[in-house]
């Protein structure tokens, strides 16, 4: 679903932008050791919470870090047309029961944009790009990305075709879902990567091919990268124990 209000608008496009966050959080292990009631009730209070954004458009897609990395515990993958209302979400999710004891632990904010490189192998796929649709894979790989500051003082030809390469690599790969968005003056990293897909060796082919490329020259930083596991919003609670 989408909100009905569209006030971020590239003059370009013609296409409204949308606000997103990858918001990782952390179980306090003091939670597991409440009353199970209570523990019970601040999960449902803290799941109303989502539902009742999900419901008035926003779009929130959860997935489980549980076992994959020491310090996330749950991302919550989220998209609105309006900055000020993932900020009311936060609020409300931290005034319930189970909130109180998942503080986040990161967060990267960036922006939906058409990419600024032509793919000339699937030319289709450009317009889906300004609008980012997530929960495609049961997998998600995020990572914040920087470029060197010579990548953009080179000429635009040249970088479209250093670009080439690397588009012609990722399309190697069609399980695997690409979604790029930015941060520019929002975050401290220039871009925002989320790959989706069901089969993480292919990931894991594509980072290595991709690390051969020309592009990989020009990169300051990709980490951290984190995985996670989609689920639906009960079982993704579940993964936390208690």
């Amino acid at each position: 679903m989408s909100n009905p209000s569209y006030p971020q608008t590239d003059n370009k496009e013609r296409t409204p932008r949308q606000f997103i966050t990858f918001s990782y959080y952390k179980l306090d292990p003091a939670w597991r050791r409440l009353p199970a009631g209570e523990r019970e009730r601040g999960k449902a209070d803290w799941m109303a919470v989502v539902r009742e954004y999900s419901a008035t458009g926003m779009i929130v897609v959860p997935y489980s870090c549980v076992g994959l990395r020491a310090d996330h515990d749950i991302l919550l993958w989220r998209i609105d047309y309006q900055l000020e209302r993932l900020q009311q979400m936060q609020a409300a999710l931290s005034r319930t029961g189970l909130g109180q004891y998942l503080a986040p632990s990161h967060n990267f904010l960036s922006m939906s944009k058409r990419s600024l490189y032509v793919d000339e192998v699937t030319p289709e796929q450009e317009k889906m790009r300004s609008v980012i649709r997530p929960g495609r894979g049961k997998y998600i790989f995020v990572y914040p990305f920087v470029k060197t500051r010579e990548w953009y003082l080179l000429h635009p030809q040249t970088r479209q075709g250093i670009m080439d390469e690397h588009i012609q690599v990722g399309n190697k790969y069609p399980s695997v879902k690409l979604n790029t968005t930015y941060s520019f003056g929002l975050d401290d990293q220039d871009f925002v990567v989320a790959f989706e897909g069901d089969k993480p060796e292919d990931f894991l082919d594509l980072v290595m091919e991709l690390r051969e490329t020309d592009s990989s020259r020009y990169t300051v930083r990709d980490t951290p990268i984190i995985t996670g596991v989609k689920g639906t919003l009960e079982e993704v609670v579940a993964t936390l124990g208690g």
